[in-house]
């Protein structure tokens, strides 16, 4: 079964020719702007994935989710997708294959406080999950307004 090798937060992500680009990874904090009448203002969101595909279980379509919720078990937005490597020509034969994956969109998090992305692979054969936590802050002398949606929207 294909692994999640890791997931990671950055705020811009991209996968072109099967390698993965981050730009401003690694933090573990993000401030949700506010303009002056209090209006939530948007964020870049990146998310990156790299999975390890075994060398039987290429050529084979496997389901993919991203899912990203707050501390408190709600949901914000999931990504659904599917994964296939294929067997490039010259492989080693056994060898494993890695797919990178990337997700970017605007985000407005409606509320303060700690969040997770993870991302799960697999069927009814079993499957794989990674996640990776963070927290929002407002600015300290801002109220944060109620989003009617939920905690967050996002658009990619």
């Amino acid at each position: 079964m294909p692994q999640i090798e890791y997931v990671t937060l950055a705020h811009h992500a991209e996968a072109i020719n099967g390698l993965l680009y981050l730009q401003g990874s690694g933090w573990t904090d993000l401030e949700q702007p506010i303009d002056g009448e209090g209006n939530l203002g948007m964020l870049h969101l990146g998310i990156g994935v790299s999975i390890i595909i075994g060398w039987n279980e290429t050529n084979r379509s496997f389901p993919l989710n991203i899912n990203v919720e707050h501390e408190d078990g709600e949901p914000l937005f999931t990504v659904e997708g599917a994964v296939e490597a294929g067997r490039p020509a010259g492989a080693t034969p056994g060898a494993d294959m890695r797919s990178v994956l990337a997700v970017s969109g605007e985000v407005q998090f409606g509320r303060p406080g700690g969040y997770v992305v993870r991302a799960d692979i697999g069927d009814s054969d079993g499957g794989s999950a990674r996640s990776v936590s963070f927290r929002v802050h407002f600015p300290a002398h801002a109220t944060p307004p109620q989003a009617p949606g939920g905690p967050a929207d996002f658009t990619l």
